[in-house]
């Protein structure tokens, strides 16, 4: 890894990282992203969206951050991925990121790493990851087809999930804690008239089972306690989601949830450390949202650069 001094390193490869490279690079910083995994984020790994504005039919989640990447690259943002935070500290003007390839040293950072999925925290949850256990229909369904799999969440990612597996599932089998699904309005219109999809109300997953694979799961009912086994192929698990924050604990400012805290130029404690995206605390978890974190930081970091080295337009 070089020891050159960047203008504004980016950790996190998804839409409001891209984006915020996007902006820089056409400010002429010099600017590097690190990315744990190939740039896209999780929007990479989503079959359709429908509601980010511009694409009327919808587009493909991969084809959106592929396009964000090859905009980004075009202006001259250098991606590197594959290469996680290890973990980040504050020199004065001068940022370092310990990387898996070295140390790297910039003016600036921009946080948007993103997060992950939640567990469940239930027995045969970890025993059966990779065997019946997925937190990625895109990833996974196909091998499923002709089975009965259970969705275990209410809100639009479960919902769209659930029917996305309904293209290879002969039954989907979705498990909320709720009577109703927290997802909108038309995703809920879709899953409730769907006919491959059964809805388990007020329920919860108190054990996934199997002996070599998921064969079952137990549930238990929210309001008395009842259970019931329901046999299943697989289970694919939506329960929220978990900041990807670990390697800046006791370095930048976090809320009870792990989220990163900042103001209202998404500024964090840290003095020319910025977030942008789901990563922040109270970030809305949609892309287009992203995309303006992504400009907002960006301009922010510029500013703060531009300060730094006096030529900054005021």
């Amino acid at each position: 890894m070089e020891e050159t001094i960047h203008d504004v390193a980016i950790i996190g490869g998804g839409p409001a990282g891209l984006t915020a490279g996007i902006y820089l690079c056409r400010a002429r910083l010099d600017t590097v992203l690190v990315e744990k995994q190939a740039p896209g984020g999780a929007p990479a790994l989503t079959e359709k969206i429908e509601n980010y504005p511009g694409f009327p039919e919808g587009i493909s989640g991969f084809e959106l951050v592929d396009r964000m990447r090859r905009q980004a690259e075009g202006f001259g943002l250098k991606i590197n991925p594959y290469n996680p935070l290890e973990g980040l500290r504050d020199e004065g003007d001068i940022k370092v990121l310990e990387t898996s390839e070295g140390k790297m040293r910039a003016h600036a950072v921009i946080l948007a790493m993103g997060m992950r999925p939640a567990t469940l925290g239930v027995p045969g949850e970890d025993r059966f990851h990779g065997r019946g256990v997925s937190y990625c229909a895109t990833c996974d369904g196909a091998f499923f087809r002709d089975a009965v799999v259970a969705v275990v969440g209410g809100g639009n990612t479960a919902v769209e999930e659930a029917m996305f597996l309904t293209r290879f599932a002969k039954k989907v089998i979705l498990v909320h804690r709720r009577d109703r699904l927290r997802a909108g309005k038309i995703l809920q219109e879709r899953a409730l008239s769907h006919p491959q999809l059964e809805f388990k109300w007020k329920k919860t997953v108190k054990e996934i089972q199997g002996e070599n694979t998921v064969t079952g799961l137990l549930l238990a009912d929210v309001e008395d306690g009842s259970e019931e086994e329901v046999p299943v192929d697989g289970v694919f698990v939506y329960v929220g989601n978990m900041p990807n924050t670990d390697e800046i604990k006791g370095i930048i400012e976090l809320d009870e949830k792990g989220f990163v805290l900042t103001d209202d130029s998404l500024q964090t404690n840290v003095k020319g450390v910025f977030a942008a995206g789901d990563v922040r605390s109270d970030a809305v978890w949609q892309v287009a949202a992203a995309v303006g974190d992504g400009v907002r930081a960006a301009l922010r970091a510029q500013f703060h650069v531009e300060s730094l080295k006096g030529t900054a337009y005021i």
